[in-house]
């Protein structure tokens, strides 16, 4: 029984040095593009959910906002090149995810609002609600909050006009 503790302890090690690495990579990436932009920011790394997880952060988060561009264009298109650069390095295919200036932070934030939001109206009129398109990090975190509601949802539709629907219990 030990051996299986002691391998599974092992797979965690392992799982949690190649997301650091990821990290590591992702930073090392945005640095270069922080230089030639000529922009300022400090880069944050951390691990989250089984994810690498790296920020830009910087005193004036109003430089920064050339690279969240509107409703978080150019973020999430920074965000896939990046993960292409992980992938260069390290053949494996990443999943890190990547903030500027606190924005996804402030989007999860409004998105788990509406979340609740949303359970709350299911659990008073009993009638599903569905909800207005959303990329997959926002329906991720939608479903994560009415789950917390102790209510189900499901996405539906194609992308890019994929949305989440709140049933009752």
């Amino acid at each position: 029984m030990t051996e299986g503790i002691t391998s599974t302890a092992a797979e965690g090690s392992d799982t949690l040095t190649r997301l650091e690495q990821e990290g590591e990579i992702a930073a090392d990436y945005l640095e270069g593009l922080l230089d030639i932009a000529d922009l300022d920011g400090d880069i944050d790394m951390d691990v989250e959910a089984d994810r690498a997880a790296v920020s830009i952060i910087s005193e004036s988060a109003r430089e920064l906002q050339k690279l969240v561009g509107r409703e978080g264009e150019v973020l999430e298109a920074l965000q896939e090149l990046t993960r292409l650069a992980v992938h260069r390095e390290t053949g494996d295919r990443s999943r890190l995810m990547l903030d500027i200036a606190g924005f996804r932070a402030k989007k999860r934030t409004e998105l788990a609002e509406l979340g609740a939001k949303a359970a709350d109206e299911v659990k008073s009129t009993g009638e599903p609600v569905k909800l207005d398109p959303m990329t997959p990090f926002e329906r991720k975190v939608v479903h994560d909050a009415v789950a917390a509601a102790g209510l189900r949802s499901e996405s539906e539709g194609e992308e890019p006009q994929r949305f989440v629907v709140v049933l009752p219990a």
